[in-house]
C-alpha cells in the first residue's frame, strides 16, 4: 500500500532557531525553511523535518544515525565543534574515553557514538 510512498521523518525541538542553527553551523547540514519549521537535507534523498513544539520532550531514543567512513575523526571533529558525547551506563565497559561503543571488537554491531541535540534529542555517529 506505501511501499511507492515517498516517506519523510521528523521530529520536534523546543527552539527552533536554536536547533536550526546547530544543525546547519555545528553539525554543518543543509537546512531549508518553510511556514512549519526546517527541513534537514542529508545523503539519500528524503529530508527530515523539524518542527517546533511547546511540550516538547526530548526523544528517549536515538532519532538520527549518521553512518560515517571513520568514527574516530567523526567524533574528534563534533567534540571540536563544541559536541558533548553521550556516555551510558547500561553499557559499562564498551565505550571509550572518547565516547565510542567499539561494538565491532565485541562482535556487537557497528561502532557507534551518541550526542544530542540542543533539544536533548539524541542523535549517533556509527560505522559498520
Amino acid at each position: 500500500m506505501l511501499k511507492d510512498s515517498y516517506a519523510f521523518s521528523g521530529f520536534s525541538v523546543d527552539d527552533l532557531e536554536t536547533a536550526k542553527n546547530f544543525y546547519a553551523r555545528v553539525l554543518d547540514i543543509e537546512v531549508t525553511s518553510d511556514e512549519m519549521g526546517f527541513h534537514l537535507h542529508v545523503a539519500g534523498g528524503n529530508p527530515i523535518f523539524v518542527y517546533e513544539k511547546d511540550n516538547h520532550e526530548p526523544a528517549s531514543y536515538t532519532i538520527l544515525n549518521f553512518p560515517v567512513d571513520d568514527i574516530d575523526t567523526a567524533v574528534d571533529e563534533l567534540i571540536n565543534v563544541g559536541v558533548v558525547m553521550e556516555r551510558y551506563d547500561e553499557i559499562p565497559g564498551m565505550q571509550d574515553e572518547k565516547g565510542i561503543a567499539r561494538g565491532k571488537a565485541a562482535d556487537r554491531g557497528p561502532d557507534i557514538a551518541w550526542f544530542k541535540d540542543p533539544a536533548g534529542n539524541i542523535l549517533s555517529v556509527l560505522s559498520d
